[in-house]
């Protein structure tokens, strides 16, 4: 009966709904190696806590769309602390947002800073001015070329400014099929030039996407469309991140490592711009 419900509400709020609470009930009680996470999670969000300060009274930019995490109720309430935070998103019509419109940037109603509108891998021309940190919850994993991307934020962030990325893991989530993706597949993107309209991961997606976890629905029909129209809905996971991956992308933009991290939901990883 609940399940019921639940499905016959508007797509917009069961992702919050979802990504609040149930997700993380659901994938405990679903994986036993859930259990380990129960008592490392509240280790993560009190070390987060302490990074707190990096992002008193600054003026930053977060790609990708509003989070809760960021939020004054999430584990790292950076928009309650920070002194400006921009956002850029990728179109006027989001899944995850509905409509946005160039101007003020708001989460749940408080606005926070100026709207972007533009590509993840082309900050620099949207913007056009450096901050003092960068961050991204969920973002990074639907960018077809995340080298280029995170090289494009890199270049609006001023030397010795900080850089927070958070990204699914992949465990928890409908991706736990699918295989960890290596650094030099990112490399050969990048080099490639890789665009959004990007499909190589299509066939990889159909076959091992969990549907029963997908917070959508589980109808493969209609998954396959959503997928075949990606250019426009960016639902696609491009590449699936471990810490690992995560550390060798920092290491590779000669960025200082001060934190990097597993959860049952996310990775983390916090890293400082040397010059």
């Amino acid at each position: 009966m609940i399940v019921k419900l639940y499905r016959k509400l508007p797509v917009g709020f069961r992702l919050i709904i979802y990504n609040c609470f149930l997700g993380t009930i659901l994938n405990y009680i679903r994986n036993p190696q859930a259990l380990k996470y129960c008592f490392k999670e509240p280790l993560i969000k009190r070390k987060l806590i302490e990074f707190l300060p990096l992002f008193k009274n600054k003026n930053g930019l977060e790609v990708g769309g509003g989070s809760h995490i960021f939020s004054k109720e999430g584990n790292l309430p950076i928009y309650s602390v920070a002194n400006r935070v921009d956002g850029c998103n990728y179109s006027y019509q989001t899944v995850w947002e509905g409509n946005l419109s160039q101007g003020t940037y708001k989460y749940k109603g408080v606005n926070l800073g100026t709207q972007f509108i533009g590509e993840a891998t082309e900050i620099e021309m949207i913007v056009g001015k450096m901050y003092d940190f960068i961050i991204s919850s969920n973002c990074l994993e639907h960018v077809a070329n995340p080298l280029k991307a995170v090289k494009s934020w890199l270049n609006v962030l001023n030397a010795g400014g900080y850089i927070l990325l958070i990204l699914p893991n992949k465990i928890s989530n409908f991706d736990h099929r699918r295989p960890d993706t290596s650094f030099s597949h990112l490399l050969e993107d990048y080099a490639n030039d890789v665009n959004e309209n990007d499909m190589t991961h299509f066939d990889e997606i159909i076959e091992l996407h969990d549907l029963d976890k997908d917070v959508v629905g589980n109808n493969k029909d209609v998954f396959i469309g959503r997928s075949m129209k990606n250019d426009e809905n960016r639902c696609f996971h491009h590449h699936i991140f471990t810490v690992k991956l995560l550390e060798e992308i920092f290491s590779y933009f000669n960025l200082e490592i001060i934190y990097s991290q597993e959860g049952w939901d996310n990775i983390y990883i916090l890293g400082r711009k040397l010059k």
